[in-house]
């Protein structure tokens, strides 16, 4: 038991520096983590995406996402249109896409990179263990 509790421990530092790396990345190429998250979200999944995916994606409070995509929307980055009912669609601008093509997509190029220095084998088996561990995390959540 003490060796899995150690493993634990390792894991969980592990995705701590996950997220220490984004934070790292977002201080060097300016962007606070908040708009890092949007652009990269609305980069990943596309034009028109709501605010509702940002959140779902990055798993970040709805409260923290609405403040930066309305500084965003206020800097010409992001603009709004009506979807359905009271939801609103985020598009990015011009200005929107320069940064995203100058601050996000060598990112996920990086991502890319590391990913494939991987094995085929390697990959398979980081997202299987990794969807099992969420999996059973999940459960023991909605336990509480």
């Amino acid at each position: 038991m003490e060796d899995k509790c150690q493993q634990l421990k390792e894991y969980n530092a592990l995705n701590r520096e996950m997220e220490g790396l984004y934070h790292v990345i977002c201080r060097k190429i300016g962007l606070s983590d908040s708009v890092f998250i949007i652009l990269y979200t609305i980069w990943d999944i596309g034009d028109g995406c709501l605010q509702r995916d940002i959140c779902n994606a990055a798993s970040i409070s709805k409260q923290t996402i609405h403040s930066a995509i309305k500084k965003l929307e206020g800097q010409d980055v992001l603009h709004l249109k009506p979807g359905k009912g009271r939801e609103m669609q985020i598009f990015l601008t011009e200005k929107g896409k320069d940064l995203v093509k100058e601050k996000i997509v060598p990112v996920a190029a990086m991502e890319a990179e590391a990913y494939e220095a991987m094995t085929e084998e390697e990959c398979h088996e980081l997202l299987r263990l990794s969807r099992k561990y969420l999996e059973h995390f999940r459960k023991k959540v909605k336990e509480l």
